[in-house]
């Protein structure tokens, strides 16, 4: 085994003799190579950017306040519990949700959103279901969510994208289009922009980060709830051409779960049929009020950039606001700003090694300047709601910087003197020994 190490270690000085400071260029090559694959292969990169973004989000100085106007109204283990002798565990009677809205109404909220899918006709009370259209339909601020199924069943949905009111279209939209979505049950709920898809996209590692503004398909608008609540709540209909946001907004979270203010779906319809109310009869005055559940038994529970257990109405929430506000992140990312800050990182450092700059002051440099990005990352998210993604170039850089350094330090004419071979031979066999020479 010593012998075999001595035999390494002189190849390696051989090596090292052969290449020179060549071999800086060819590391920088295959780090070039690489970082390419990655961009368009593995992902790598991404994925850091990921993990990286989830920790500057989660851990910001001063996060955003939620909008004091936006109020969710939840259906919890309380509101199921409580009502379960009258009304059943879930699903209640449509009539429960009709007389809720009928009697919030009277408080005259800015708009009431169901984050509740009323995809069936319940069967065993026609008389509810009847009475819970006629009160939506004689309302002209209640919205309801479209789920919208996989594109790949679009050809097998009977349902036309010109079926659906309020969608706009391009010149070339194909009118016989047709879409795979789950719309209200409900004659009383279809109407032009108070329909929205509520889909929640994960990213490839099943973390919620981003929120569908709208679809584009087959030359149609379908827009989400969140766009047609928030362009309501400033008085336009929705229309996509004039909506300044992504497609896939980068959500701003308010702050980790139940950030928004919560009251209790049965608490609240209790106190709206008392004689002898004892909440405020402007509670709800020109407020956004989202109706949903944090029920576990419900499962809408998602996995956010925040918090692996977040509840799905206040990420609906969280959306609403931040197209309200337009405050939303914005990233500086993608393949080509990727690749380009990766090459200027790796052969920065290489040819810093190549020509021999002063090796304290390259050290110096680099590491504040890896350490400055990072930085200038962190207050990008915190002042500007930015995100200035360099961890994957950054990475890159650091890791030739270790490789660079120890072939540096191996190929040091001082550091050759550590090392000293001797020969230690007796009758029986012979030994290496290395040992430093301080």
């Amino acid at each position: 085994m010593i012998k075999l190490k001595s035999m390494l270690s002189q190849w390696l000085v051989k090596l090292t003799r052969r290449l020179k400071n060549n071999f800086y260029i060819y590391l920088a090559l295959l780090f070039t190579v690489l970082m390419l694959l990655d961009a368009g292969v593995f992902h790598i990169g991404q994925n850091m950017r990921d993990k990286s973004f989830d920790f500057m989000v989660k851990n910001r100085i001063s996060q955003t306040q939620p909008d004091p106007d936006i109020v969710i109204v939840d259906i919890n283990e309380a509101s199921l519990a409580a009502l379960s002798k009258e009304y059943g565990r879930w699903p209640w009677p449509r009539q429960v949700l009709g007389e809720f809205v009928e009697n919030v109404q009277a408080q005259r909220p800015k708009a009431i959103v169901f984050d509740i899918v009323f995809s069936d006709a319940d069967i065993y009370n026609p008389d509810s279901d009847a009475y819970f259209n006629e009160v939506i339909a004689g309302s002209d601020n209640t919205f309801f969510p479209i789920l919208r199924l996989d594109a790949s069943q679009d050809t097998l949905s009977k349902l036309k994208y010109s079926q659906i009111l309020g969608l706009s279209a391009e010149e070339n939209a194909d009118q016989n289009a047709t879409i795979a979505a789950i719309l209200p049950h409900f004659s009383g709920a279809l109407k032009a922009n108070r329909l929205g898809t509520h889909n929640v996209y994960p990213d490839s590692d099943g973390i919620v980060r981003e929120y569908r503004i709208y679809h584009n398909d087959a030359g149609w608008h379908l827009p989400s709830l969140p766009l047609v609540v928030g362009q309501f709540s400033d008085n336009n209909a929705t229309k996509i051409d004039s909506v300044p946001l992504p497609q896939n907004m980068l959500l701003n979270w308010r702050g980790k779960p139940f950030s928004y203010h919560y009251v209790s779906f049965s608490d609240v319809f209790t106190d709206l049929a008392s004689q002898h109310k004892t909440r405020s009869q402007h509670e709800f005055t020109n407020k956004i009020v989202i109706i949903g559940s944090t029920a576990a038994g419900l499962f809408d529970i998602k996995p956010t950039a925040m918090d692996k257990q977040f509840p799905g109405v206040e990420v609906l929430a969280t959306a609403i606001d931040n197209v309200k506000h337009r405050d939303y992140l914005k990233v500086w990312r993608g393949k080509t700003p990727y690749i380009l800050m990766s090459l200027l990182l790796i052969w920065a450092t290489t040819f810093a090694f190549y020509f021999k700059v002063d090796r304290d002051k390259f050290n110096s440099i680099f590491t504040s300047s890896q350490i400055g990005l990072l930085i200038l990352s962190y207050i990008g998210i915190n002042i500007t709601n930015t995100y200035i993604d360099l961890t994957g170039p950054i990475l890159w850089a650091v890791a030739l910087f270790g490789i660079a350094k120890i072939y540096a330090l191996a190929t040091d004419r001082g550091l050759q003197r550590w090392l000293a071979f001797g020969v230690k031979s007796d009758a029986e066999n012979a030994t290496v020994i290395i040992m430093p020479i301080l």
